[in-house]
């Protein structure tokens, strides 16, 4: 069995999410709804279509990450970086 992917948002995903004019709808919807709790299908089920390429893609330019935490709170991020 393979492991799930998970995808939660970046900085710059956060600040791409203020301008959804210069990334597109689509990237904007993916980047809205990648939290880190919902898994590469729950992302493709609810946008409608296989998000396994352009998450890739966003996580290669930096705006997405994965995450292997069942259920990773955004929140969290913070007490990754500490002692």
């Amino acid at each position: 069995m393979g492991s799930i992917r998970r995808y939660a948002k970046t900085a710059m995903a956060w600040e791409a999410l203020s301008r959804p004019d210069a990334v597109g709808r689509e990237v904007h919807t993916l980047l809205l709804m990648a939290n880190g709790r919902r898994s590469e299908q729950e992302l493709s089920l609810l946008l409608g279509a296989d998000v396994s390429e352009l998450a890739y893609g966003l996580m290669e330019k930096g705006y997405l990450q994965k995450t292997g935490a069942l259920f990773q709170p955004e929140a969290d991020d913070d007490v990754h970086a500490g002692a």
